[in-house]
């Protein structure tokens, strides 16, 4: 969730400088399926000055559109408006499975804020039930302008002193942006973290070129995390991966599963954060109206792909060896996000809402000296797939 609003997994497309609502409430909202939530009281910080983004204002229900009401908001048929439904439609289904998953009765916390020009976006947590240490799903719509800087570190570019890739200073971009950003702990180690995030992305003319054309893509993954292999698992997983990536053409999966694999990697570790799945960004060298589709088809594959893993693996029974294998493992999982998750470094350098943007880090994680699993352990297995990704299919 940190990784990724604009780009990658995390929640930083929750751009929300702040703000939530009081009230309780047991449905969502009658416009998309919803999982039973409560609300949480309202906070007030500071918007950074160096992005034009208005205060939200905390909302009691979710409104039917956060999009504006121009000739690509509510009503137009536009890609905006069809993302946005879709990416809601997905959180509620997804909240609800994880619910019945838990089976505790354990209820999602939400926060729900708008921006009275237009955006928003809706948070959901649910801390310490009796499957899930910690589940968040967020969605976010949107709009405001990024200084030179975050929009480099949405592309992933890297330039010197400003310059653009013309090699002329860039100026501030407006921008439209919507997504949904999930990370699931399951508290058994046996039982795999889950990370998805689909997002669309626009830009309009950058300020000092008013001529410049629209800039559209999309960009997404779903990936994940265990603390150790089970090849059931992670072939079922793969497979589900597959086969939403066939449907549109058989050249995704392998040229997604590889940018996955490069993607979550931490280079200080040598390791990847995971065993993978798919991931792509910056895509808009297809139709828009089938990768709008692609986008669609994978988020819906969230729920096949993840629940029966979590069915399978949550009574398993675990030692405290096991626990802290799996605490060490989240501390992988921190050091990627914190330090080289696109969506979290642009939520920070946008004024994002700080909750939201780390809502993907575990209740707890550990950091033990100079630790190294014996070879040929199953700790020992799990390293060495993250070391040297495989092919599971």
């Amino acid at each position: 969730m940190a990784s990724s609003l604009l780009t990658t997994p995390s929640q930083a497309l929750d751009l929300t400088p702040g703000g939530t609502t009081a009230a309780t409430r047991r449905r969502g909202s009658a416009c998309f399926p919803s999982a039973r939530v409560q609300r949480r009281g309202a906070l007030s910080l500071r918007v950074r000055a160096s992005v034009a983004i208005e205060k939200e204002t905390p909302e009691s229900e979710p409104p039917p559109t956060f999009l504006r009401e121009d000739g690509s908001g509510a009503g137009s048929g536009s890609v905006r408006e069809r993302f946005e439904a879709m990416i809601r439609r997905v959180q509620g289904e997804v909240c609800v499975a994880l619910e019945e998953a838990d089976g505790s009765g354990a209820r999602f916390v939400e926060d729900v804020w708008s921006r009275p020009g237009g955006g928003g976006g809706i948070s959901r947590v649910l801390q310490d039930g009796r499957v899930f240490e910690k589940a968040g799903v967020n969605v976010s719509v949107v709009y405001g302008v990024m200084p030179p800087d975050a929009y480099r570190a949405a592309k992933g570019e890297a330039r010197k002193n400003g310059a653009a890739a013309d090699g002329q200073k860039a100026g501030p971009v407006p921008f439209f942006a919507a997504g949904i950003s999930s990370v699931l702990h399951p508290k058994n180690p046996f039982a795999p973290t889950l990370h998805f995030n689909y997002r669309y992305f626009e830009t309009d003319a950058p300020k000092d070129a008013p001529g410049a054309p629209r800039q559209w893509w999309f960009g997404g993954g779903t990936d994940l995390t265990p603390s150790y292999i089970i090849e059931e698992d992670v072939k079922h997983f793969h497979s589900v991966q597959k086969q939403a990536c066939d449907k549109f053409d058989p050249s995704f999966y392998p040229r997604f599963k590889k940018w996955c694999d490069d993607y979550f990697y931490i280079k200080h570790r040598n390791e990847r954060r995971g065993l993978g799945g798919i991931f792509f960004d910056d895509l808009n060298d297809y139709d828009q109206e089938m990768l709008l589709n692609f986008a669609t088809e994978c988020a819906d594959s969230v729920v096949p792909a993840y629940i029966p893993i979590v069915e399978r693996r949550k009574d398993t029974p675990f030692t405290e060896e096991h626990k802290a294998w799996q605490q060490l493992r989240r501390g992988r999982y921190v050091e990627f996000n914190l330090v080289y998750d696109r969506g979290t470094t642009f939520g920070l350098k946008t004024g994002g809402r700080i909750e939201s943007i780390l809502v993907s880090l575990p209740l707890t994680a550990r950091w033990q000296y100079d630790h190294t699993p014996e070879e040929g352990t199953e700790e020992w297995k799990l390293l060495d797939a993250c070391i040297n990704p495989k092919e599971w299919l």
